[in-house]
């Protein structure tokens, strides 16, 4: 699973990421987490307001600092697709 937090670094941002890691640990999953902070590249997403979540190339978030359970659920309805 490849997961993209897309955002300029700001605390939102780290706290997706934060977030993300516990969604997998609870879920006991691994992925590779990429912090993008390059607006050239979030633009190509689409994304307008950060932080925004990527996961397997979807955009799955934006603008929300998302709770762990939030992604859980987003993890899981991708890992069944």
């Amino acid at each position: 699973m490849d997961i993209k937090v897309l955002g300029p670094g700001c605390k939102n941002c780290e706290t997706l990421a934060v977030n993300t890691e516990k969604a997998l640990a609870e879920l006991k999953k691994e992925a590779n987490i990429e912090k993008v902070t390059d607006f050239k590249v979030i633009a190509k997403y689409g994304v307008l307001s950060t932080p925004g979540l990527v996961i397997n190339g979807k955009v799955l978030s934006t603008g929300k600092v998302l709770k762990p359970k939030q992604i859980m659920k987003l993890i899981e309805k991708v890992s069944y697709e």
